[in-house]
């Protein structure tokens, strides 16, 4: 089994008209078998950033101590919030300093550009393997040990201009279609769709098998 394997998770980001989404599953493994089901893969940047962090979950706790620390000392230098496509170069650059002994991570980002940007309320998605390449997509990237099985459910279900509730459920089926069909990830997803005016957090339950 890949050391990306070794605890499973699957986490996918859409584009919708002037906001955006992102979910991942809940399950925490050691191989074939299930250590917790309440593993939250995704986390809060900014107030309209939004990072998912699928892979070796050692590697999960570190970069997400590591990326609070480098936006807090950006916002501090800057006086401002990070950009979202900021932010990924930031990941970025971030991974490719390590990738000589790399973490076993492959991120995915969102989020929305800030009212007072070139472009307000833009929604950017990016993806990276784990030596920091980015991935910019128009509509949906995914990461994870169920990436295939997504790559499917989305280019099914994926369309242009969806607002927030239909990306919502564009999201949800996507996600749980693919869990069904991949045994590392699973039990139970969190979805959050990020709007102008707000974040709407939901939890999904999913097969239990």
């Amino acid at each position: 089994m890949s050391i990306m394997e070794y605890n499973g998770g699957s986490v996918v980001a859409m584009k919708g008209k002037n906001c955006v989404a992102i979910a991942s599953d809940l399950r925490l493994g050691q191989q074939a078998m299930t250590v917790a089901c309440n593993f939250d893969k995704v986390f809060a940047v900014t107030e309209r950033t939004y990072l998912g962090l699928p892979g070796l979950a050692s590697d999960v706790a570190t970069l997400k101590e590591t990326f609070r620390y480098r936006v807090n000392m950006y916002k501090m230098k800057e006086e401002r919030e990070i950009q979202p496509e900021t932010f990924a170069h930031l990941v970025s650059s971030t991974l490719y300093e390590k990738r000589f002994g790399p973490y076993f991570i492959e991120p995915v980002i969102c989020g929305l550009s800030s009212p007072d940007a070139p472009v307000p309320n833009e929604p950017f998605i990016a993806a990276s393997d784990l030596i920091g390449c980015l991935n910019f997509a128009k509509d949906f990237v995914v990461s994870g040990t169920a990436s295939d099985k997504l790559f499917g459910m989305a280019e099914g279900l994926w369309e242009e201009d969806l607002g927030p509730e239909e990306l919502f459920e564009t999201i949800s089926q996507t996600l749980l279609g693919a869990l069904e069909r991949d045994a590392l990830s699973g039990w139970g997803a969190i979805v959050r769709v990020i709007t102008p005016e707000k974040v709407t957090e939901r939890w999904l339950k999913s097969r239990q098998d």
